[in-house]
């Protein structure tokens, strides 16, 4: 069950605080969340208390509370109250993944649900990053990461191949038989058994030839045009944690994206 629990360890702020009052109340409603005082799942105090106990008005309380309903920290369900955000599958469709079948142009205007792709374990192996990787995840070369590799289909057809890295040290007792045996997404396992919440994430986009182990894994043939999109995953303060490339055939998908601007 939910619960409201007080906030902890808060005192009024101050007026002359650095930057917005608004700015102040979210950074303190993620400071509640990065401690632990809430998880995903936990109900909020109601505005009343939470603006009586930081000493603001509702006002600002409340776009302080969109920008973090905006960027997927905390979730409104009207008659109950604000929640901090859990993964879902649906929430890991419209974020994260964004590969469909390719449609008619003039469809493009129609809103549709996104497919969820059936995911084929390929390898899980311990080893020593890279500087690729450890400058993604802000680690040392050759510290300890974890690597998961998988094939992502869509109506039977691959579409993806996956490789996601993460720091060792950062989700201690992660183990093949775990990531495997998951219920739902990664990232839902890195919040539900590691408390890491995965908020945001930058991408860069390429196209590039498709290697041999990419070709065999997609049933392509080596050389082919495919894109290749990298990806860090961020939590709170923007910190990574999990770097990822994702390999995509796109000879019947697109990445789609919906680009929306939070005024």
């Amino acid at each position: 069950m939910s619960r409201a629990l007080p906030l902890a360890d808060v005192t009024p702020l101050p007026a002359s605080g650095s930057g917005p009052l608004y700015r102040q109340v979210k950074r303190e409603l993620q400071r509640q969340i990065e401690t632990g005082r809430y998880t995903p799942g936990d109900t909020l105090p109601s505005e009343s208390v939470i603006a009586g106990t930081l000493g603001v008005s509702i006002g600002t309380l409340r776009r302080a509370v969109d920008e973090l309903v905006h960027e997927n920290v905390l979730v409104r369900r009207h008659g109950r109250g604000t929640f901090v955000a859990l993964h879902s599958t649906d929430s890991f469709l419209f974020q994260f993944f964004h590969v469909e079948p390719r449609g008619d142009a003039s469809q493009e205007a129609t809103p549709h649900r996104r497919e969820l792709p059936d995911v084929d374990f390929i390898g899980f192996v311990k080893g020593r990053a890279d500087e690729t990787e450890a400058a993604a995840l802000r680690i040392k070369p050759g510290d300890a990461v974890l690597r998961a590799t998988n094939r992502l289909s869509l109506r039977g057809r691959p579409v993806v191949h996956d490789l996601l890295v993460v720091a060792a040290g950062m989700f201690r007792g992660l183990t093949e038989k775990r990531y495997r045996e998951r219920p739902s997404t990664v990232y839902r396992l890195y919040q539900s058994d590691f408390g890491i919440s995965v908020l945001r994430a930058r991408e860069r986009v390429r196209a590039v030839p498709a290697g041999s182990e990419t070709a065999r894994v997609l049933g392509v043939a080596a050389g082919v045009p495919i894109l290749e999109v990298h990806r860090v995953a961020l939590t709170f303060g923007d910190r990574p944690i999990e770097y990822r490339v994702s390999r995509i055939n796109t000879s019947a998908h697109d990445y789609v994206s919906t680009l929306s601007k939070y005024v």
